[in-house]
């Protein structure tokens, strides 16, 4: 890598500008140098936004969204500091989450699939399964609520349990119906809301709701990515399952709100679409003439004497 790109790289991480002696501060960073300014990791800075504890502005530049140094200053400047935003956005997975309630592993997984618990988050495993991650805050005052001190400590009713032995699971679609929340914060834009909701849908649902292919392209372009460090297609496979709607009715609304979406971003901005390329012009046909061979005499004397 030459100097040259080693400099632009740090200045985009630091929010400076290489080129004089000293060094001008921008007023926003990337998210990788936002995260560094407040000492936390990548993923805890962008749950922190996710979930509105950090604001972040367009990038005039059409990159991704950036942070301004006056929401670092706030952020350092509130109680507790980035360490306290730090605990806010802290996630356990299974075995935590129960040791943070009390109660085991199992009936703490039954408390998710009942829906009792949302999952913020998740990822495949080299087993190819999802691991559901929760908030820590979120797990604490469930397991400090008094309402549910008989579920924590007593025998589930037996409702609850013909509903987890016919094989109840809410925690894919509660995962999407959060994340659908959190991804609209975020869009600015009536086709980036749009976006969202598509993404959650399968492509030929939407291909049967959008007809233009040109809007499929800005849907598809606008639409919000989420990756997966190392996985392989299996692992995609698994992902891409969780992260498509699969109820009916959860398909029906998200058909009906992805439809009232697309008539507020048409009127809002068309989609541009490509000039038709001018017809060519015809072009007369060529006429071949033959040449004029001379008669009487002289013509024949030629003929036979070429």
């Amino acid at each position: 890598m030459s100097g040259q790109t080693m400099t632009s790289t740090t200045a985009e991480a630091t929010g400076t500008r290489a080129g004089s002696g000293s060094a001008t501060r921008r007023p926003s960073l990337a998210s990788s140098g936002a995260a560094r300014e407040l000492d936390l990791a990548r993923r805890e800075l962008d749950l922190a936004v996710q979930l509105g504890y950090v604001r972040t502005v367009p990038d005039e530049g059409g990159g991704g969204r950036r942070v301004t140094r006056a929401e670092i200053e706030r952020v350092r400047s509130e109680a507790g500091g980035p360490e306290a935003l730090r605990e806010r956005v802290r996630t356990v997975g299974t075995r935590d989450g129960a040791a943070l309630m009390g109660v085991t592993p199992a009936r703490f997984t039954r408390f998710a699939r009942l829906g009792l618990l949302v999952p913020v988050n998740f990822y495949v495993n080299r087993y190819r399964a999802a691991v559901w991650l929760y908030l820590a805050e979120e797990v604490q005052q469930f397991a400090a609520g008094k309402e549910n001190a008989a579920l924590l400590a007593g025998r589930m009713p037996g409702g609850l349990l013909d509903r987890l032995d016919a094989g109840l699971d809410l925690r894919p679609r509660n995962w999407r119906g959060r994340h659908l929340g959190l991804q609209l914060r975020q869009a600015d834009d009536p086709w980036a809301k749009a976006a969202v909701m598509a993404s959650l849908l399968d492509p030929v649902l939407v291909a049967e709701i959008v007809k233009d292919p040109c809007e499929r392209a800005q849907l598809n372009r606008l639409r919000p990515t989420r990756a997966l460090p190392g996985a392989d297609w299996p692992a995609a496979s698994v992902a891409a399952r969780i992260m498509t709607a699969e109820d009916p009715d959860e398909i029906g609304w998200l058909r009906a709100d992805l439809t009232q979406a697309l008539v507020e971003a048409r009127r809002h901005r068309a989609v541009a679409h490509p000039s038709p390329e001018p017809a060519p012009t015809p072009r007369a046909p060529a006429v071949r003439h033959r040449p004029i061979r001379p008669r009487g005499t002289l013509g024949w004397l030629r003929r036979r004497n070429p």
